[in-house]
């Protein structure tokens, strides 16, 4: 025999928020700051560079 399911509030709210709002996006990895891309900037042209 199967053992009955015991009720579970808090997987019952969970369920009822997903069905209102929907899924939650899948969580992103965060990497170390020693592996980011830094943004492309341009640098600027200095006038003493110039000459």
């Amino acid at each position: 025999m199967r053992k009955k399911l015991k009720f579970d509030r808090k997987k019952e709210v969970r369920r009822l928020a997903r069905e209102r709002v929907g899924t939650v996006p899948s969580a992103r990895v965060i990497e170390p700051k020693t592996r980011r891309k830094r943004p492309k900037h341009k640098e600027a042209i200095l006038e003493e560079d110039a000459e």
